[in-house]
Formats: C-alpha cells, sequence, structure tokens
C-alpha cells in the first residue's frame, strides 16, 4: 500500500512539471521579469487610486526598482523566436523587430521619468498620476500590438 502511494505522488509530481516552462530559458526568464513589473506597476498605481495607502519610501523605491525591471526583459527576446513551449508574445515580436525595439525604449523612457518625477521632495500624489500613467500607456501599448491574449 505505501509503494502504491508513493508511486501516485511521484507520478503526479512528474505529471504536474511537463508543460511548465523552464524559467531559466529566454522564455521563462522574461515572464518572471514582467509579472515582477505587474506586481509593482499595481502597487504604484494602487497607491495613487487609493487602494493602497500612498507611502512616500515605497513609491520613490518602487519606481526606482520598476525601472530597472523595465530594462531588463527585451533582452530575454531571443532574435528568432524559440520552439516549444506557449507563449503570449505573438510572432510580430520576432518579424517586427524595430517596432518592437521602439516601444521598449518608450516604456523605459517612461519609467526614467517616473524616476525623475519621485525626485521632488515631498512627493505629491497629484504630480505622480501623469508619469503613472505614460507607463501604464507604454505597456499598454506593446500588450495591443504584440501579446496574444
Amino acid at each position: 500500500m505505501k509503494l502504491k502511494s508513493l508511486f501516485l505522488v511521484v507520478l503526479a509530481l512528474t505529471l504536474s512539471a511537463c508543460g511548465g516552462v523552464d524559467p531559466n530559458s529566454p522564455q521563462g526568464q522574461r515572464q518572471a521579469i514582467f509579472k515582477q513589473m505587474l506586481k509593482v506597476s499595481e502597487d504604484l498605481g494602487g497607491m495613487l487610486r487609493g487602494r493602497i495607502a500612498f507611502k512616500e519610501q515605497r513609491f520613490v523605491s518602487g519606481a526606482a526598482e520598476l525601472d530597472q525591471l523595465g530594462r531588463t526583459p527585451w533582452q530575454h527576446f531571443p532574435q528568432v523566436r524559440e520552439e516549444g513551449g506557449e507563449t503570449r508574445a505573438k510572432d510580430e515580436v520576432w518579424q517586427r523587430q524595430a517596432r518592437f525595439q521602439q516601444l521598449a525604449r518608450e516604456m523605459e523612457a517612461g519609467t526614467a521619468a517616473l524616476v525623475a518625477a519621485t525626485a521632488v521632495s515631498p512627493l505629491k500624489s497629484a504630480d505622480l498620476v501623469v508619469p503613472v500613467q505614460r507607463v501604464e500607456d507604454s505597456c499598454k501599448a506593446c500588450h495591443e500590438e504584440f501579446r496574444a491574449y
């Protein structure tokens, strides 16, 4: 009975590992970065929209983290689409590299502008609405062109 139970547990673990994305693959790396970017940007937006208490230092560090993260996922898009694994990236990422890179630079400029806006002391949430919206708009623009939902 114990052997049968052990076999079922090992089988279940093996099957659950199938079909997952290798976290060390380019796809796994960029997915992890995008998930972290989403979490940070949701926190920043939440502070401005009143869902989360606005804390100046937390906002400043979040903007800096978003800026740093926003410069890293692009290196995990190889020149040619990798085989296997399900990705939400459309083929256009690889077919229209110049446009994809342009949108990446626009997002980076948006996060840099957000960091610059946090250099003013004391921070006023009203002064951060436009820079946060610029970042959110750049994310949305790229998703509309290059992400399959």
